[in-house]
Formats: C-alpha cells, sequence, structure tokens
C-alpha cells in the first residue's frame, strides 16, 4: 500500500552505526527514504557506512553527541543544508549501566539519562522548527518495557524510558496540530551487542540464567531480532500512522501481556 511507502522522505536515525538503529534505517531505506544517521565517533560513523554501504544502501554519517545542544543544532543546520530537512527523527540513542541502584553513582545515573532522556529532547527541538515550517513530521522515541516494568539493576535506564515515555506523550500533545507525530517504539529483549552478555552460554554449555528467565517470560519463546522491529518503525514513519499520536507501540514477543507459567 502507498501509504507505508517513505518515498522521498529524509530519515534521521541516531546512534544507528549498528544494532536497532541500523535494521531500522535500513528498512526506512528499502521503504524509499534516503537514510541519515549520527554516532558519538568517527570510527563508528565510518562502521556505520560500511554497514549500510554492504546492503547497497547510501547512507549519510556525521559525529554528534546527542546530549550536546550546540553540537545537535549545528548537525541539523549541516544536514538540513547538504541532504534536506529531515521528516523523521528516530531517538534510538542509548546506553544502559546495569548496577544494583545502592551502589550506582549519581554521576552513572545522570549519565544515563542525559543520553537516554536529554539527548532525545535536544534531537526532538532541533527538528521541531523546521517540521511545525513543513506542516509534518514523524518523531519515533525507543523507549523500552521498561518504561513500564521494573527491575533489578537498571534503576537509571528505567527511570529515562519511563520520562522517555512521558515526553513522547507531551511532543504530540504539543505540536499535533501542525501534522506531527510522536509516537514510541518499545523493543522488548533484542539480541544485539548491547544484550550479548545475557545471552552467553555458562561454562557447562546450559543457558545464561537470564536468557533462560527471558525465554520463559517471553509467549514468542525467543528474543526478538532487530529485524522485528522494522515493519513497526516503517508503520510509525509512514503515513499509515498520521491519526496515531502519543502512542507507544511494545514489540516484545507478548511479555507485557503474560504473567508467566504456573510452576
Amino acid at each position: 500500500m502507498a501509504n507505508f511507502s517513505l518515498e522521498g522522505k529524509i530519515a534521521l536515525v541516531t546512534g544507528a552505526s549498528y544494532g536497532i538503529g541500523l535494521a531500522i534505517a535500513s528498512g526506512f531505506a528499502k521503504a524509499g527514504a534516503t537514510v541519515v544517521f549520527n554516532d558519538i565517533n568517527q570510527d563508528l560513523v565510518n562502521k556505520g557506512l560500511a554497514a549500510y554501504e554492504a546492503e547497497g544502501i547510501k547512507a549519510h554519517g556525521y559525529v554528534c553527541d546527542v546530549t550536546n545542544e550546540d553540537q545537535v543544532n549545528a548537525v541539523i543546520a549541516q544536514i538540513e543544508k547538504e541532504v534536506g530537512v529531515i521528516d523523521i527523527l528516530v531517538n534510538n540513542a542509548g546506553i544502559i549501566k546495569r548496577i544494583p541502584m545502592h551502589e550506582m553513582k549519581a554521576a552513572e545515573f545522570r549519565q544515563v539519562i542525559d543520553i537516554d532522556l536529554n539527548g532525545p529532547f535536544i534531537m526532538a527541538k532541533a527538528v521541531l522548527p523546521s517540521m511545525m515550517k513543513q506542516n509534518s513530521g514523524k518523531i519515533i522515541n525507543i523507549c523500552s518495557m521498561m518504561s513500564e516494568l521494573g527491575r533489578e539493576t537498571v534503576s537509571a535506564y528505567a527511570a529515562a524510558k519511563g520520562g522517555l515515555k512521558m515526553l513522547t506523550r507531551n511532543i504530540a500533545s504539543e505540536y499535533g496540530e501542525y501534522n506531527i507525530q510522536c509516537n514510541g517504539l518499545g523493543p522488548g529483549y533484542i539480541a544485539t551487542p548491547q544484550t550479548a552478555p545475557l545471552r552467553e552460554p555458562q561454562a557447562d554449555g546450559s543457558r545464561h540464567p537470564f536468557d533462560q528467565f527471558i525465554i520463559a517470560k517471553t509467549p514468542a519463546a525467543r528474543w526478538g531480532n532487530p529485524e522485528d522491529l522494522v515493519g513497526p518503525a516503517v508503520f510509525l514513519a509512514s503515513e499509515a500512522s498520521n491519526f496515531v499520536n502519543g502512542h507507544v507501540l511494545y514489540v516484545d514477543g507478548g511479555i507485557l501481556a503474560y504473567i508467566g507459567k504456573q510452576p
């Protein structure tokens, strides 16, 4: 259907050198969009450019720290000059620190909040004026199930993602009249380099205890793949979602709907 097409659109995906960001940006390119991405240093940008080229995608990569407002404003201006006005922003860049809360330093907590919550605020703020001017735009925030659930060792991440869920709703509320839709994508447990330590086999060859836990708690009985997020992301980036605003679409294999098997 034509309303799922991204032909003629320019999509910026933050932190999209690998993993979920790379999968979403590649999906956008296959749906017709021009892909722009950033990362924190030139090595990661080069890694991303090589990955897109291997898939036959011409991507535009920029070095930018999403927590640095001056850098972000300069890069957005550069992208608008060199590529064009951004139609779609995906706030994908993020980190997690798995540390028990009583052992976590305030500086570590602030770093997670800065990248995972302040970064999306700064990025959205930078693209909104041009979106308002053209009376259209899509902002997709990668929220996570941890905007709904708590778990040991992820206090900062859960706080950031919960805040990002509410920022998503507020952007939708404040800018919907400009035909700008802001929605969240909430991945479940996805097999990426970030989650690789949780899936490493034990010395005896058995599954990692956390791996076993996730398989048992997921009706799909598997981890998600980055590709599982592509269809939902394309939907939220396309005209098909023009009346969907302030929503978080959870792509979690059913975890949030499931109480778990009786022992």
